[in-house]
């Protein structure tokens, strides 16, 4: 090889394979000066000019009904526990799932593409020839639920006070955004710096607009228990803090027969109730009172559905698939707190979870071992990097850890008797290495400091899945104890990152843009409250990536990068991979109706089922 060492060769030809890959900016195939129905990503839209509806969505499902469910999922300042506020685009306070059913947004996403958008609010958007300003042309019919029109000033301002006061979520994808201004009344601008992810915009026409005359007599924070005005297919009816919340379907709603929305919104009433132990609320699904629930509880899916509805054929117990979209859920250690800063202590912690014994004794066998930040998707790094992604690693050698050249960081395989000796063992050496010291029953520093750990929970089912792991982590001398908390103390100090170590469940969009991987790894997100940087990642080597990520033109080049920055995280060990479920553990009364298969790329039961009337006259729920 005329003297040139293999890894310098191959990232030399590498490189050569890297520089086509992410020299090109996305959109580049997506015409500008020109009005536009719908954006993507990469690749042509599914959906053309005039389509009557999305195929996963059914324009002859009956209208009518109350759907009564527990939501799997949430987003914003929401919380499934317990709600405090009704405003959900803030930081601080407790809002109830699915607040945002309430607000149309300029273009609203397929969940049978990956990461294709629709106009809703706005009917068109124009890309300008630099691809940093995006003209929106407004529906004239557009009304808010009391009748006023919904103008290009009413978006404006709600990207403006969302960068302003929003909420980390909504924030972040905002930071490179120049102005929102309102050409006219049915023409908005938004301008951004240049910096921004090509992929920006796909978040950002996609945010709730809300009212600007509402919010000029109302304080825009999380002390409103008012509703804010909405325009969307449901508002709120029923509102009691902390115990009941009720959407209802708007029935004169304005865009009720756009092509985004046939087929679609069917119950005529949703409803969350909210209880504070899991028990409660399973025993309220045997009942009737709560109609359809996701299990994330594993001995209650093995051994709790055999009551007496369920035998008897009216309640269904199904696995949905999972949807297309990368997904996380791991512990996060504190590292803004100086015992948790060296990865040996983080790498320690990690080897006291026995996932094998766990998997036995507490999931019956329902889990499997997550590994990697962005589990279920291609972007997850497998095997030694290939060419393209070794040429991009070398970019950061000496800068980010040498394992990550290598095979992906994976978590140990133990013994499975829950205290494998070698695991520990090697987990104590780390410790040791990291300068903690064994004195007495515990782990010190040379200043004295005992290695403390605290886990904070918000249930007690993590009491008892947490408990043998706490136990190993006493046994090489860490100080560890779990916090329960209520939902609001959780909620609260996630908030403010006031923990040693805390658990989450997430996914990301299918191709997630750098204002969403922001959110979770960059430096700019650390000390940013309400963020989901939970470990206070802050390197500069990870946020040069997520810039690199930003700029693919392309998926080949996207998703090199993508398991590049897999790669780059586990061997940072940020965070804990711990388990995931491969499908969706459903169960419900059988009395709706719905299409199958499910749409790949989201599962919004309560917008895409409706009532089966002879089905539920059958089970007696007519």
């Amino acid at each position: 090889m005329n003297g040139l060492a293999r890894r310098e060769f191959l990232a030399l030809s590498g490189a050569a394979m890297l520089s086509p890959l992410f020299g090109r900016r996305g959109f580049a195939d997506v015409p500008t000066g020109k009005p536009l129905h719908g954006l993507s990503a990469f690749g042509a839209l599914k959906y053309q000019p005039g389509f009557d509806h999305f195929d996963y969505a059914n324009p002859e499902a009956p209208k009518g009904g109350t759907f009564n469910f527990s939501p799997p999922n949430w987003a914003f300042n929401q919380n499934v526990l317990t709600f405090n506020t009704l405003n959900t685009f803030v930081p601080r306070g407790d809002a109830p799932p699915r607040m945002e059913m309430c607000f149309d947004s300029l273009m609203t996403r397929a969940i049978d593409e990956p990461d294709a958008i629709y106009g809703l609010l706005a009917e068109s958007v124009t890309l300008s020839e630099d691809r940093n300003t995006f003209e929106f042309r407004m529906r004239p019919e557009a009304r808010f639920h009391d009748g006023s029109q919904v103008t290009a000033q009413d978006a404006a301002f709600s990207f403006n006070i969302f960068k302003e006061k929003g909420h980390p979520s909504l924030q972040l994808p905002l930071f490179e955004m120049k102005e929102a201004v309102a050409v006219d009344d049915a023409t908005l601008r938004l301008v951004f710096s240049g910096n921004q992810s090509d992929r920006t915009v796909l978040s950002v026409a996609s945010y709730p607009i809300v009212s600007k005359t509402w919010f000029e007599t109302h304080p825009f924070d999380g002390s409103q228990i008012l509703a804010p005005l909405g325009s969307g297919p449901y508002k709120v009816g029923l509102a009691r803090p902390g115990q009941t919340i009720e959407y209802e379907r708007v029935e004169d709603y304005w865009g009720r027969e756009l092509p985004v929305n046939r087929g679609l919104y069917h119950f005529d009433r949703i409803r969350i109730e909210f209880y504070r132990d899991r028990q409660a609320a399973f025993e309220a699904f045997k009942k009737g009172n709560i109609l359809y629930r996701q299990e994330f509880t594993s001995r209650v899916w093995a051994t709790g559905y055999d009551f007496p509805a369920l035998v008897e054929g009216k309640v269904v117990k199904r696995d949905f698939p999972s949807e297309l979209r990368p997904s996380m859920q791991a512990w996060a250690l504190n590292q803004r707190r100086a015992r948790f800063a060296d990865p040996r202590v983080r790498e320690a912690v990690g080897l006291c979870f026995d996932f094998e014994w766990t998997r036995r004794n507490l999931f019956y066998g329902s889990y499997e071992r997550s590994q990697s930040c962005f589990e279920q998707s291609p972007y997850k790094a497998e095997g030694v990097p290939g060419e393209a992604e070794l040429a991009l690693l070398e970019r950061f050698r000496g800068r980010i850890p040498e394992e990550a050249f290598g095979e992906p960081v994976t978590q140990p395989v133990s013994d499975g008797t829950g205290r494998d000796r070698s695991l520990l063992r090697q987990a104590a050496k780390l410790a040791g290495e990291a300068g903690w010291k064994r004195e007495g029953d515990f782990l010190r520093n040379a200043d004295g400091e005992t290695l403390a750990l605290e886990i904070l929970v918000r249930d007690e089912v993590f009491v008892r899945i947490a408990s043998p792991f706490v136990e190993n982590m006493r046994a090489i001398g860490i100080d560890a104890t779990i916090r329960l908390v209520d939902a609001t103390q959780f909620q609260a100090r996630q908030l403010d990152f006031d923990y040693d170590m805390i658990s989450m469940a997430s996914s990301f969009s299918a191709t997630p843009t750098g204002d969403e991987l922001s959110n979770y790894f960059h430096s700019r997100t650390a000390n940013l409250p309400g963020s989901r940087n939970l470990p206070g990642t802050s390197d500069p080597a990870v946020d040069e990536l997520i810039a690199i990520i930003e700029r693919t033109g392309d998926r080949e080049s996207f998703t090199v990068a993508m398991r590049v920055l897999d790669r780059v995280l586990r061997a940072r060990r940020d965070w804990i991979p711990n388990w995931y479920a491969a499908n969706h553990r459903a169960a419900f009364w059988d009395m709706f109706g719905f299409r199958e298969p499910k749409p790949d790329y989201g599962f919004p039961v309560e917008a895409l089922w409706w009532i089966d009337e002879d089905k539920a006259r059958a089970i007696g729920k007519a």
